[in-house]
């Protein structure tokens, strides 16, 4: 008898979850073996279950799934990684794939194929949703800086320059730089549309 793929979802929706639990549960080689719902708990419950595919959404409470993706990576490396995102921001595919990922599709994919996908990646295959490719081409590579992301980040609930340095322990001038060349780089007017043209390209 073939071995029977152990799979491990990490979806903070339940709904979503229970629904792609039940449609994998469908196919005769796949168990999905355990589910969690906060990307902090991604590492402890593969280790747990000796799982050979994770299935990860991004957006989730505690880390998100490309944080989720790069821990396992490194800790536990024959893991296959799926990247699963409701948004299909060409950013978010360059991070996963910088964070280890072998897989990146959209939700609304169908189950087929999802279920095709932890096929192929256990056997050493790349899959990439290819609209998504391609506008990952398209938009080219993530222009800001680690420290600009940073400083973007934690501006996004709008607080003043005063307060991230002293949250970022930077000074005010340093704030100011950080943010004026994000606004440049991504040709924006102020912070507010830096913080949403980052967000909605996968870049923060």
């Amino acid at each position: 008898m073939s071995h029977t793929i152990k799979v491990l979802l990490a979806e903070d929706q339940s709904m979503v979850r229970e629904a792609l639990a039940a449609l994998l549960g469908l196919e005769d080689d796949i168990e999905v073996v355990v589910q969690v719902a906060r990307g902090d708990e991604v590492l402890a419950a593969a280790r747990a279950h000796d799982v050979d595919v994770a299935l990860l959404d991004i957006e989730m409470p505690g880390a998100t799934g490309i944080e989720a993706a790069a821990l396992l990576h490194r800790e536990l490396p024959r893991v296959k990684l799926v990247v699963l995102t409701t948004f299909g921001r060409p950013g978010y595919l360059r991070s996963a794939m910088e964070s280890g990922a072998d897989a990146f599709l959209v939700k609304d994919a169908p189950a087929a194929q999802l279920a095709e996908a932890v096929r192929k990646v256990l056997a050493g295959e790349r899959v990439i949703d290819p609209t998504l490719a391609a506008a990952a081409l398209a938009e080219g590579a993530n222009p800001l800086t680690d420290r600009e992301r940073e400083v973007l980040r934690a501006a996004a609930d709008g607080s003043t320059n005063a307060e991230l340095a002293k949250l970022l322990h930077l000074s005010q001038g340093t704030v100011r730089n950080y943010l004026s060349t994000a606004i440049q780089k991504l040709a924006v007017r102020n912070r507010a549309e830096a913080v949403r043209t980052a967000r909605e390209k996968g870049w923060l």
